[in-house]
């Protein structure tokens, strides 16, 4: 169905997604980095805990530089184009692949005069998102990533995203603030009116634990959240999932199915027609 005509410019509305165990099953450092290093997954996950536990330090940051001494120890340094190609290899939820979701999802938003925009926050990598073929559909990633040095080579953790360092993210997309380091801007007083994407027009989709501060920030703002999980996941996983409904953390819960017709489809089409409803974008007669 074409998009009705408008007589006003289409409201920017937000998706907002985390990236592992959301978009793609398991975390992307598992399919192919670790094992490039000579490592079992286990392995380099317990000695990221110690070494976090020893430091007093930040997990993410802990594993990001152990990603990058293992890769010196076996004389393969850390490059944007390694972690690219590595990106390349991340699985992904039905559905997603062919870009079919964000096409579809923005073809519905248009139809109320909404102009769907899709984000990632994810303490995942953001060179290995940039390698995977939804990157292209992508407003902008808030992610983990590396500084380079003159060889190209990455060199120490530039930005670290952590279970609670994702709630800044939203703010930064409320007030259209697409980097990490401008903090002048997200402290400073804008009016709800005039912020590019109100909170009342942000759907979060995540996975879990680390994304419960996040959800639940959505939740009590006037946003909504969804939960999914790995389809192929037994029912204790999937219950507690399902028992953040019953905490009134989340909104909805469903499987991380993102094809035509599942109840992920659904659920955020009925929101997005919630959405337009709220804003008074709503075609008459629909």
């Amino acid at each position: 169905m074409d998009a009705p005509a408008f007589d006003t410019p289409p409201l920017k509305t937000a998706l907002i997604y985390d990236f592992d165990g959301t978009l793609a099953r398991g975390n992307m450092q598992e399919v192919s980095f670790i094992p490039s290093v000579g490592m079992g997954i286990g392995d380099f996950w317990e000695e990221a805990e110690r070494l976090t536990r020893q430091a007093d330090g930040d997990g993410i940051l802990m594993y990001m530089q152990l990603m990058l001494h293992h890769a010196r120890q076996n004389g393969r340094p850390v490059t944007r184009e390694t972690l690219r190609d590595h990106g390349r290899e991340v699985a992904l939820f039905e559905g997603l692949k062919d870009l079919s979701w964000f096409e579809r999802m923005n073809a519905f938003g248009a139809r109320y005069n909404l102009d769907i925009e899709h984000y990632i926050v994810s303490a995942g990598l953001e060179e290995m998102i940039e390698g995977t073929p939804i990157r292209s559909a992508l407003t902008h990633v808030f992610a983990s990533h590396y500084v380079y040095d003159d060889k190209g080579e990455a060199a120490w953790p530039a930005v670290g995203v952590n279970y609670t360092t994702k709630t800044q993210y939203l703010f930064r997309i409320n007030k259209g603030v697409k980097n990490h380091w401008e903090h002048e801007r997200i402290n400073h007083f804008i009016p709800d009116d005039e912020r590019p994407v109100p909170f009342e027009r942000m759907i979060f989709i995540g996975d879990g634990d680390t994304d419960v501060p996040t959800m639940k920030m959505m939740h009590t703002k006037g946003g909504f959240s969804i939960a999914v999980y790995d389809p192929r996941s037994n029912e204790r996983d999937q219950k507690k999932v399902y028992s953040l409904i019953s905490e009134d953390r989340v909104n909805f819960v469903a499987a991380a199915d993102y094809r035509e017709g599942s109840a992920l489809d659904l659920i955020v089409k009925g929101l997005v027609g919630r959405i337009a409803i709220t804003a008074g974008t709503m075609p008459a007669g629909v």
